[in-house]
Order: C-alpha cells, then sequence, then structure tokens
C-alpha cells in the first residue's frame, strides 16, 4: 500500500508538471532500475530482482490512467476557469470587445453568406435524376457562340448514337395565353417527347409529356412549370384538366393541362408552360421540317450508362463533321462551324459561375483584413497586459499555461464574433441572393445554409488560433528574476513589427478589393454617360401580344393599324408607331442578323454578302424616336403588301458599301437562306431613305449596320412606341381602354419608358458595382482603423524617445511629419504589394477563367490615392498626440 500510494504522488507529480508521457514512462522506469539494483545488492540475482522490481510496480498502468484522467479533469477545469477569467476581462474592456466582436462577426458573417450563395448555386445538385449524364449540345458559328439546332441537324446528330440514350429538344416560344384568367403573354417551350425523360424530371402532379404526345395529329398537351403554378396560379390542383387556348404568330391552337413539373432549373430560358409541337403551327410546317438552316430548337442528351463525357464528344464530333461534309451547301468553310458540349450543370452556372466565385475571394479578403484587425488589437492588448504576464512568468506559468489563457480569451471573442456573424449573414444571404439571382435563377429564394454554418464555426476556430498565437509571451524561466522592464521591451517591439505586418496586409486586401470596385464603377459610369441618339424619356413601350385566333394575316395588320390610329387621337399623345422588337428588352428579336447583296456592288471571289440587323417597323417609327431622315424619306401607306419592296438602311450600310455615292434609289436584296421560312421574299427592294445608326442593342452605342422594312409588307409588328407630351405613364390606363374597345380580350403589357428600360437593363451592373463597393468601402473601413491603431500603439510605445528628441531641440512638426511618414510608407507598401499580388493573380486566373482582366491605370491610380489619402487622414490623430508629448513629464514617467 506504501509503495502504490508512492507511486500516485509521483504519477500525480510528474503529471502536474505537465511532462510528457515518454518522459513519465522513462522516470518509473528508472525507479524500477533503483529498485532492482537494491534487491539484487540483498543477494537475489540480478534477473529474480529485475522481475520482482517489475511485480512491486505493476499498478503503475493503472495508476498513470486514473492520473490521466485526475490530469484531463483538471485541464478541463483549467480551461473553464481560463474562459471564465476570459470573460471577466473582454467585459472590462468594453471598447476593444465591441469593436473585435463587430469586426469578426462582418468577416465571418459575410463568408457564411457567400458560402450558401455558392453552394446554393454552384455546387447544389440539380433535381434532375443522374445529373452527370444529363448534356447540353451547342453550336457556334464564325464569332456566335450561341446558335440552336434546326430539326434537320437534330435528325442527323441523334442517328446511330452508341455513347447517347436519347435527344430530348425544346424550342423557345412566346404563347398568348387564353382560359388562365386574363389573357396574356407568357415564355414557353415547345418540346419532343423525350424532352422531360432526357432532363430526368418527375411530375408534381398529373403526368408530363411522352412519344405518345408527339405526331402532327395527337392531341394538345400542356405542362406546367412548378414556379408558375405556384406563383400565377397558387397551386390550384383543378387546373389539371383545363382546356387553354395558345395563340402565336401563325395561329392559335387548344391544348389541355395534363400535368406539373417538379421544381426544376429552367434552361436555357425561365418558361412558365412548355408544351407538344401540335401546339405550334410553325413547328408542324415545312420550313421548320425542313429548313436546315432554320434553328430555332435547343438539344438536351443523356449519357448511356458505360459512355463517358470525352467518347460522347468523340462520338457527336464524328458525326457532326459528317454532317458538314454532307452539306457544303449550307456549312461553308469561313463559317468556322463547331460543336460544344457540356454537362447540364456547368452550362447551368456558367454565367454564375465567374461572378460568384470573384464574390468568394472578395469575402476571404475581408475576412484576412478582419482577422489583421483584430489581431492588430490583440496584440496591443497583449503588450498592455505585459505586467502581468511578465509577473505569471516569473511566479512559474509556463509559455503553454499563458498561451491557453490568451486562446480560452480568443476563443471567447471568435465565439461572440460568430453568434453576432450568424445573425449578419441571414440578412446578407437574402441580399447576395437577390443580387446573383439576376445570373442564375438558382439563387431565387436561398436562405442562409445551416450547413454552412459549420464554416462559421471553423473560421471563428481559425482566428481564435491565430489570434492566441500571434502575441510574443514573456519567458518563463525563473532564472531571469523579474526582469519586467526587459521582458516588456521585447515584448512591444515584437508586437510593433507583428502589427505593421498585419496592417499592411490589410492595406493590401483592401487596394485589391477598391481597385475591382473601381473597375465596375468607371464601367458603370462609363454606361450611365452614354446616351443613345434617340428620345428615351417620353417614349413609351408597349407590348401587344399576337391575337391571331380566327384572323387573317390581314385582319391582324388591320388591327395593329386601328390601334396606332386611335392612340395617335388620344389628348397628349405626339406620335405612334410600331416595331418588332423594343431596344435593349427584346433580346431574342433583336439579334436577328440577316445577310443582303447590293445590286450592282462589286465582291470578291470567296467573300461572303454582308450581314445587318434586320428591323421591321410601320411609318412613323423614325418620327416618334426622333430620329432625323438624313437622305430620301420615310416608309408612309404607300409602302403596303403588293406594292414595290422598299427598306430604309444606316449611315453605317450607306458609308460600308456606298462609300461617296448615293445610295438612294439603289436596289438592295435578302441572300439569306433563313428568310424563306419567315415568309420574307428574296426579290429586290429599292433603298428610298437613309437614316443615322440607332444601336437598340447595346448601352453603349456603336455603328449599326441596319436594314429597316415596313411592317405592311411582309411582318406583323407587336411592339407600340408612343410619343408623349408630358408624363407617358398617365396613359396607360386610357393606351389600354383604347385597345380593349377594339379587341376585348387583347392583352397590354409591360408598359415601360425607354427611360426604364434602360435603367432595368443596367441594373447588373449597378449591383456589381454596389456589392463589390460595399466590400471594399467596409475593407477600407476596417483596414484604416487598423493602421490608426498600429500608430497609436507606436506613439505610446515610443513617449520617452519624443520626449528625448524635443528635449534635445526637435520641434513638434518634425515628430509630427515622422509619424504621417510612418503611416504612409505602411499604405505605400501595402498599395505596392497590392498591385504585384493583384497582376500576379490576374494573369494567372486568366489562362482559367476568360473574363477576368487586369483594371485599368484609372481605377488603379484613384484607388491608391484613396487609401493613401485615407492612411494620411487615419494618421493624423496619433501624430497631433505625438507632436503635443510634453517632454519633461515623458522622461519623469520613464
Amino acid at each position: 500500500m506504501k509503495l502504490l500510494a508512492y507511486l500516485r504522488s509521483l504519477v500525480s507529480t510528474l503529471f502536474h508538471r505537465n511532462h510528457e508521457e515518454s518522459e513519465l514512462d522513462e522516470e518509473l522506469g528508472s525507479h524500477i532500475q533503483r529498485h532492482a539494483d537494491d534487491l539484487e545488492r540483498s543477494g537475489l540475482p540480478r534477473a529474480e530482482a529485475e522481475r520482482r522490481a517489475r511485480i512491486a510496480f505493476g499498478g503503475y498502468e493503472r495508476v498513470k490512467e486514473e492520473c490521466r484522467e485526475e490530469r484531463a479533469g483538471s485541464r478541463l477545469e483549467s480551461l473553464w476557469r481560463d474562459m471564465s477569467f476570459g470573460v471577466r476581462m473582454l467585459y472590462k474592456n468594453p471598447g476593444f470587445t465591441a469593436v473585435a466582436v463587430v469586426t469578426l462577426a462582418l468577416g465571418i458573417g459575410a463568408n457564411a453568406a457567400i458560402f450558401s450563395i455558392v453552394r446554393g448555386v454552384l455546387l447544389r445538385p440539380l433535381t434532375n435524376r443522374d445529373e452527370a449524364r444529363l448534356l447540353y449540345l451547342r453550336q457556334s458559328v464564325i464569332s456566335v457562340d450561341d446558335v440552336a439546332f434546326s430539326v434537320p441537324e437534330i435528325k442527323d446528330l441523334g442517328t446511330g448514337l452508341k455513347t447517347i440514350t436519347e435527344l430530348g429538344t425544346l424550342s423557345q416560344l412566346d404563347f398568348t395565353v387564353v382560359g388562365l384568367g386574363e389573357p396574356r403573354e407568357i415564355s414557353a417551350g415547345v418540346a419532343d417527347g423525350n424532352y422531360f425523360d432526357v432532363m430526368g424530371l418527375k411530375p408534381t402532379l398529373g403526368r408530363l409529356l411522352t412519344p405518345n404526345d408527339d405526331g402532327p395529329n395527337a392531341p394538345g398537351a400542356v405542362v406546367l412549370t412548378h414556379r408558375f403554378w405556384t406563383t400565377s396560379l397558387h397551386s390550384d390542383p383543378s387546373v389539371i384538366g383545363k382546356t387553354i387556348r395558345l395563340g402565336s404568330f401563325e395561329g392559335a391552337r387548344s391544348a389541355v393541362i395534363v400535368g406539373v413539373v417538379e421544381p426544376s432549373v429552367p434552361y436555357p430560358v425561365e418558361t412558365q408552360l412548355i408544351a407538344n409541337i401540335v401546339t405550334s403551327p410553325h413547328h408542324l410546317s415545312a420550313t421548320m421540317v425542313q429548313g436546315r438552316e432554320h434553328r430555332m430548337t435547343e438539344v438536351f442528351a443523356r449519357l448511356a450508362p458505360s459512355a463517358t463525357l470525352d467518347s460522347a464528344r468523340a462520338e457527336l464530333q464524328t458525326v457532326y463533321s459528317g454532317m458538314l461534309t454532307a452539306h457544303p451547301e449550307t456549312y461553308k468553310a469561313n463559317d468556322h462551324y463547331q460543336l460544344t458540349v457540356t454537362r447540364m450543370h456547368e452550362q447551368i452556372n456558367s454565367r454564375a459561375n465567374t461572378i460568384l466565385w470573384v464574390l468568394f475571394a472578395a469575402s476571404g479578403l475581408l475576412f484576412v483584413i478582419a482577422c489583421s484587425n483584430v489581431a492588430n488589437l490583440f496584440l496591443a492588448r497583449v503588450v498592455r497586459r505585459e505586467p502581468e504576464l511578465c509577473l505569471r512568468a516569473a511566479l512559474g506559468a509556463t509559455t503553454g499555461v499563458l498561451r491557453r489563457s490568451l486562446l480560452a480569451e480568443a476563443l471567447v471573442l471568435c465565439g461572440t464574433g460568430l453568434l453576432a456573424g450568424v445573425l449578419i449573414a441571414t440578412p446578407m444571404v437574402t441580399v447576395l441572393g437577390r443580387y446573383a439571382a439576376r445570373f442564375s435563377v438558382r439563387a431565387v429564394g436561398l436562405t442562409l445554409d445551416s450547413s454552412m454554418l459549420w464554416i462559421g464555426v471553423a473560421l471563428a476556430a481559425i482566428a481564435a488560433v491565430f489570434l492566441a498565437f500571434v502575441p510574443r509571451l514573456p519567458a518563463g524561466d525563473g532564472s531571469r528574476g523579474l526582469g519586467l522592464s526587459s521582458s516588456s521591451a521585447r515584448v512591444a517591439g515584437g508586437s510593433r513589427g507583428r502589427q505593421r505586418i498585419f496592417a499592411v496586409t490589410q492595406i493590401t486586401a483592401s487596394f485589391l478589393l477598391l481597385a475591382g470596385a473601381g473597375a465596375l464603377l468607371r464601367t458603370l459610369l462609363v454606361l450611365e454617360k452614354s446616351q443613345p441618339p434617340f428620345e428615351t424619356a417620353h417614349v413609351l413601350a408597349v407590348n401587344l401580344p399576337t391575337m391571331t385566333d380566327g384572323r387573317t394575316p390581314e385582319q391582324v395588320r388591320d388591327f395593329y393599324r386601328n390601334v396606332q390610329h386611335r392612340i395617335a387621337t388620344v389628348p397628349g399623345v405626339e406620335h405612334v408607331s410600331s416595331g418588332f422588337s423594343v431596344p435593349w428588352r427584346d433580346s431574342r428579336a433583336l439579334g436577328i442578323q440577316f445577310s443582303f447583296a447590293i445590286e450592282g456592288a462589286p465582291r470578291e471571289n470567296g467573300q461572303d454578302d454582308p450581314r445587318a440587323r434586320f428591323r421591321s417597323i410601320s411609318p412613323g417609327f423614325f418620327e416618334t424616336l426622333g430620329l432625323p431622315t438624313l437622305q430620301g424619306r420615310d416608309f408612309d401607306d404607300r409602302d403596303r403588301d403588293g406594292a414595290e419592296r422598299v427598306v430604309i438602311i444606316s449611315q453605317s450600310v450607306a458609308k460600308q458599301l456606298f462609300p461617296g455615292q448615293d445610295p438612294v434609289n439603289r436596289r438592295l436584296r435578302w441572300t439569306d437562306p433563313v428568310m424563306r421560312f419567315i415568309g420574307i421574299s428574296y426579290e429586290p427592294r429599292r433603298i428610298i431613305a437613309v437614316v443615322p445608326d440607332m444601336d437598340d442593342e447595346d448601352l453603349i452605342p456603336s455603328a449599326a449596320m441596319t436594314v429597316y422594312q415596313p411592317s405592311d409588307q411582309e411582318w406583323v409588328n407587336c411592339r407600340l412606341f408612343v410619343r408623349t407630351k408630358n408624363d407617358p405613364y398617365a396613359l396607360v390606363p386610357t393606351i389600354t381602354r383604347e385597345v380593349h374597345e377594339i379587341a376585348a380580350d387583347q392583352p397590354v403589357e409591360r408598359p415601360s419608358t425607354f427611360d426604364d428600360i434602360r435603367s432595368e437593363v443596367m441594373t447588373p451592373d449597378r449591383l456589381n458595382a454596389v456589392v463589390f463597393g460595399g466590400f471594399a468601402s467596409l475593407a477600407l473601413l476596417i483596414s484604416v482603423i487598423g493602421v490608426a491603431g498600429v500608430l497609436a500603439f507606436s506613439v505610446s510605445g515610443r513617449t520617452r524617445e519624443f520626449g528625448i528628441r524635443q528635449a534635445l531641440g526637435a520641434r513638434p512638426n518634425d515628430i509630427l511629419a515622422d509619424v504621417l511618414r510612418e503611416g504612409f510608407i505602411i499604405a505605400a507598401i501595402g498599395v505596392v504589394t497590392g498591385i504585384t499580388v493583384g497582376y500576379v493573380c490576374a494573369r494567372a486566373l486568366a489562362k482559367y477563367i476568360t473574363e477576368v482582366q487586369i483594371p485599368g491605370v484609372l481605377p488603379l491610380l484613384a484607388s491608391a490615392i484613396l487609401i493613401l489619402a485615407a492612411a494620411l487622414i487615419a494618421s493624423a490623430i496619433p501624430a497631433a498626440r505625438a507632436a503635443r508629448v510634453d517632454a519633461v513629464q515623458a522622461l519623469r514617467s520613464e
């Protein structure tokens, strides 16, 4: 029993001296050897003496385990005591605690929010079955990367494939829907019977389209998208089986709602319903079925179970190359036709990919800035506690004990910052989700991802460990005695150097954010300053979807003429006209370009015909928009179907094709093969006028090759333009009433001025500038506080130096300039480092992300000036305090 008590005392003593277990085993081993030596001296053989000694110390392992448990309990108690002590210390310093917690909360909260967005948009799996096997096919021609497929091309591609189980197709089409409340125009898709199976989607209600719904004799069938069903139809289950009318530009068809598809990502456009092919007369026409150049269908594919993406690409490329070779008259070598095959998940995320990862990097920089700033505050606080720490070290506290005390305090601080960060992250996810929704529909309705809270915990733990191990601690060597002054000087000196490093880090990260925000802001300012060459404030655009049900093409044209005549008589209306597309808003229609030729114009062998934007307009269009006619006359009532074909060209067409000549009365004819599919003839057209370039696609106007054609000859316009004397929106009720007096069921939709349309198109650029500007401003504020803190700490540590310098004749202005110079140097080093790091990172990322560009000189220069000016302002208060140091009091205090 005495031996066991001795063992317990010995092991406990060694454990509580924080010995390693290997040291403990070595110590106990020496005791066993000494006991064996004693037994050997008493006359026992050596082997027997060692055996008895080991038996005597046989309770060692049990005692060691008991002491290990005892030490663990004592360590937990010690950690709890350290945590309680940390809470009391932080409570006694509310200013430091508040600033540190808010700074950490901003860094942790922003990262948790961004993680939620990135995971929800880029990393979360699609609802589609076996999404890794779902592919998206696209082709490109010359400089156009986004080209759909025609029906003959789809048939050629889908023949004899082994790596692909099936192809599914979808064409985007706007339907005017009658039977779901007020008639309205909605974005829809026309799909084949394989589409939903290829996409791997299930019904929420009813059924989806199948191959039985294909063919010209199949009854019309419609599947509603989940979002449209829940938002517009309030999740009404009784819509299943309801018959509706779908009107398009070539007629109307009846269809029955057969189901609602499960929530999924609509791609490539956000559709409200998906109908079978028979609902669109155009899809049944010979031009659609036989026209190889009539491309308006998206193609999706599903990998065979044993196939890989590379093998599918190789097989599809082989089939595609054979198709190009078989039809050289369609696929000219100069057009450089190419096929791309990507996974659906990657394709859906392509638009949001770059912007969200850049936002992710920005949040990471903000976390670095926040940690650096809190580290500076923590360092300064440790230095102020130097007497306490030195005294504890002199009394026997080891470095591990002191470090554990700091770690407990940092854990309390970062844990509080984590809780505050979660509170900040929740509304931040809502704001950033709305921002990300501009680039991906997957961001709609995102909330804080609970699994991302572990990211916040990890960041808080990283920050706590970082803060605990940054300060330099006094040595616990008791041989040095209570040398508080020397130890304090060493700790303070080391802390000042580390604080400068952290301040430079903050400035570097802030500069990177500012430079990026500055580039975005410069882009936004260029957009804001650029003005279109036509009237925008008093011109109202109104959508009047085509209602062809029971009407002949001439009756449809008469309807739009009557609408224009009636609205022209409304008081306050100056001009009325119509067009096929609304500037900036109708991107699909605005992108239409056709090739043409000028009669008598020489053309070199092998040179392709020039291409121009196609615009169908009514008489008075240029007058409505305030564009003058440079030569010739405007369209008028003479330019109707059956009369001589005429066109008006833009100034760019005239300069390029008729340099130094008069283009009026020259003849132009369309040569694009697509013309025969859309009802426009190839007969020559006389040029009757030249108008200024009107770039209605781009916010920053540029030269625009455009050919205008009168809608009364070969087209139907469904966009109304009204120029008013006063507020255009005040006339919307009157315009709606006038339209409904002519046709009660005619939808009147999306009335907007050109100014508001332009502003809406600019919204993503504004959001980019606001979001990244907010990050940059916050980073700059934290960095400025950090620089001020470093200099304030430096001034407090150099008080004796300033006193001696003043005693030796130094002027206060010299000391003021010295401190300001120190702040300027810190900022300058941070700026130079930021330029270097930014340039290297941009060049490295540009190899993988083509959208990454190095900001211009102006954003870099403006960011550098702003940071340097902010650093000087932040240095002013510590510098003024240093200049007011009293030499006598400073020397006396030392």
